[in-house]
């Protein structure tokens, strides 16, 4: 089985997190004042933690597609604020297999405002398990959670 991580995120998400976080505090001002640099800088930071936790997922050699397998509870705010949400996945396999999900936050108008890669390991035979997925800043407003990606490994 290949190695795998129990943490939410890679440092790049972290630091391409970062950068949305500081390009976001900027846009705070009406569309007219935001510079279009710092527009196209945030949609960047965006697209890049969204390809940094596909490249995460794409790493895993063997993963079949195990979307359908893996479920989400509602979104709450921990006491860091960061926005968490409960994974579930179900092993419907005659042996145990983890898996490894790319969960996107977005906001009300579907707007994708984080993304973060969650393991939830050994998953025994006709079980389910559970993992939390953690975004990597605070957000703000109504947040949803999807599985944008999962695989079973």
């Amino acid at each position: 089985m290949p190695g795998h991580r129990t943490r939410w995120t890679t440092t790049a998400i972290l630091t391409t997190t970062s950068t949305m976080a500081a390009a976001l505090t900027l846009t705070s001002c009406s569309e007219d004042d935001i510079p279009s640099s710092v527009t196209s800088q945030a949609a960047s930071a965006f697209a890049s933690a969204t390809a940094e936790a596909g490249d995460r997922l794409d790493d895993i050699k063997g993963g079949i597609d195990a979307k359908d397998a893996v479920s989400l509870g509602d979104p709450t705010t921990d006491a860091d604020g960061r926005t968490t949400v409960e994974v579930t996945a179900e092993n419907t396999t005659d042996s145990t297999k983890s898996f490894a999900a790319q969960i996107n936050f977005r906001d009300k108008d579907g707007n994708l405002l984080d993304a973060t890669v969650v393991t939830v390991s050994d998953v025994a035979a006709g079980k389910t398990a559970k993992g939390t997925a953690r975004s990597t800043r605070d957000l703000s407003g109504e947040v949803k959670a999807e599985v944008a990606r999962a695989l079973r490994y």
